[in-house]
């Protein structure tokens, strides 16, 4: 998607985010060694501009980012006006080029570096929703929902199907982790919806780390998506107890697949059960520090070889 004007980068921040944001910072990295986009809520208190910016610059530095979009989201002038010209000053004295930077609000886009035009700095309108990008998006597959909120409701707890798998959860016996990983490759690759009992054993199999770490670490970057829905429908199915494993798993899933935000969603959902998740922990890392998926590879090859080593 090539972007030629402020228009095309504010259509991209919901395709790129998977969500239309509201009170947040969004960064769009359009050069450097491993470009990433993120999004952060924007503080509420304009003390706590510098905790925004250090969330962003750090993982910019470390992924050798070179230039950057900077877009604030908020109706609050006042802490968006301070976020903007912090996080400008912040970029440039790394050395790192602020080749943009909205503040947007009600439906309008303000410019905020010098030499745009008069009307960007009264504001200009805007409407995305109709935008070539977003129809590219939906063409490719690719689902932007209205808020994150909407978002995080597609990996919600379903009461119904949650009930049913409560039931039969007192049957389930643990399976091995050989069996773990067919059962998954199964239903993954076909698209077919697991039955409730199989949701059952995979609740209680997960619950138990080495058969959990087999669920995810043979997963490629190449397949990972095909995994992400399977997975989600598996956390909305689980009962809240033993929810933590699978959500867990599918945050690791999302991020090898590139979906940060639906990650996120899966980490907060492990951690509201279960804070100190070592999964859900390492997940939350690699997205606060923008690693990049494609780093994965060498790591599993060398767990891989560690393993073979040891049998």
């Amino acid at each position: 998607m090539k972007a030629t004007c402020p228009e095309d980068l504010l259509a991209f921040v919901p395709v790129a985010i998977g969500f239309a944001p509201t009170s947040s910072v969004v960064l769009l990295s359009i050069e450097g060694a491993r470009p990433f986009h993120a999004r952060i809520d924007l503080p509420a208190d304009e003390s706590d501009v510098d905790d925004v910016l250090e969330a962003l610059l750090r993982p910019a530095c470390r992924n050798q980012v070179t230039k950057v979009v900077l877009v604030v989201y908020d109706d609050d002038t006042a802490v968006a006006d301070e976020t903007a010209w912090c996080l400008h000053e912040g970029f440039t004295e790394a050395g790192i080029e602020v080749f943009e930077l909205l503040r947007v609000h009600d439906g309008h886009y303000f410019a905020v570096l010098p030499g745009r035009s008069p009307e960007a700095y009264r504001g200009i309108p805007f409407d995305v929703g109709h935008h070539r990008f977003a129809v590219e998006s939906v063409f490719g597959g690719r689902v932007t929902h209205p808020s994150r909120e909407a978002l995080a409701a597609t990996v919600a707890c379903d009461p119904v199907g949650s009930g049913i798998v409560a039931g039969l959860v007192p049957e389930a016996v643990p399976l091995p982790p050989a069996a773990v990983r067919r059962l998954i490759a199964t239903h993954a690759v076909s698209g077919a919806t697991a039955p409730a009992e199989e949701v059952a054993v995979l609740a209680v199999s997960l619950a138990l780390p080495d058969v959990r770490d087999e669920a995810w670490r043979w997963l490629r970057r190449e397949s990972a998506r095909s995994y992400v829905e399977f997975w989600s429908d598996v956390v909305r199915r689980t009962p809240e107890e033993l929810v933590a494993g699978p959500a867990a798993v599918l945050a690791f899933t999302c991020w090898l697949a590139g979906e940060g935000a639906l990650a996120w969603c899966a980490v907060d959902r492990a951690r509201a059960v279960a804070p100190a998740h070592s999964l859900a922990g390492l997940v939350a890392e690699m997205l606060t520090s923008a690693t990049s998926p494609e780093l994965w590879e060498e790591t599993a090859r060398r767990m891989g070889e560690r393993a073979d080593g040891a049998a």
